[in-house]
């Protein structure tokens, strides 16, 4: 059973703003996908612009980007989320530890993608936690993964529109097929989802002299991705531990690239 978290979180407040410029290309893509789209996709406003209260807590450093959009829905499915109301500290969060660190953009009960954030809340990598909560690189920041997560939103409606009018499919069938393309165009390959014998791994291995720099004290282990493309999948679950292996935390420093085991 999820434990529910406190909407309002005590987020760091070190932070600099993400500036909108940095993604205006890629929110104003987006909207233009939903507007030629609209029979399959939605924006869901951003706090500045929605007509009613949302009760999203984001993080004060996405304040500019949040204000404006806060989400895409595809047939209904909740593809890309700014505005999460409900956090849960079980299923793919299990070994995430403290919850300011990281923020969600993406869920289902057994997944999710996040966005990592540092002891001041900068934002960092973007990681996809797939069922057996190995993680992969999805993006080294916020602004790629976006421009990934429009190249598969535009693949996606793209292939919907494919399949002839909404009006002409049932719901049913043409929310599976949404939920179908978003997982092959994008989520599959960051989830764990595909089964690929040449994914690249970054193994945990144990702190040393070559320990990057800014890794937290206490760490069992290290994977270091700062040179990891994406994709590149890491396990914590494969580092021993005395006691249950889900006990241990992960932490993240050098922009969320470098990975620790923690179990305090």
């Amino acid at each position: 059973m999820s434990t529910p978290m406190n909407n309002s979180l005590p987020w760091p407040t070190g932070a600099e703003v993400l500036p909108i410029a940095t993604v205006r290309p890629v929110l104003d893509r987006l909207s233009s996908l939903v507007t030629t789209h609209a029979d399959d996709a939605a924006l869901v406003p951003g706090l500045a612009v929605a007509e009613e209260d949302v009760a999203g807590d984001p993080p004060p450093a996405l304040e500019q980007l949040t204000d404006e959009l806060g989400g895409i829905t595809v047939c209904g499915l909740p593809v890309l989320d700014l505005l999460v109301e409900n956090r849960t500290d079980v299923g793919p969060y299990t070994l995430l530890g403290d919850t300011t660190a990281y923020y969600p953009l993406y869920e289902t009960p057994d997944a999710a993608v996040i966005l990592t954030l540092d002891e001041d809340g900068n934002p960092g990598a973007v990681y996809g936690i797939g069922e057996d909560l190995a993680l992969q690189l999805a993006a080294r920041d916020l602004p790629t993964y976006l421009g990934l997560f429009a190249d598969a939103l535009e693949a996606t409606l793209t292939d919907l529109a494919a399949r002839g009018p909404a009006a002409d499919d049932t719901d049913a069938d043409r929310t599976d097929a949404a939920e179908q393309l978003m997982d092959a165009h994008l989520f599959a390959a960051i989830l764990g989802m595909v089964e690929a014998d040449d994914v690249p791994e970054a193994p945990f291995t144990a702190p040393g002299a070559d320990t990057p720099a800014g890794v937290p004290d206490g760490a069992l282990a290290v994977a270091d991705l700062r040179d990891a493309e994406p994709g590149t999948r890491t396990d914590a679950m494969e580092v021993e531990v005395d006691g249950d292996p889900l006990d241990v935390r992960l932490a993240w420093s050098s922009a969320g690239l470098v990975l620790s085991v923690h179990t305090d």
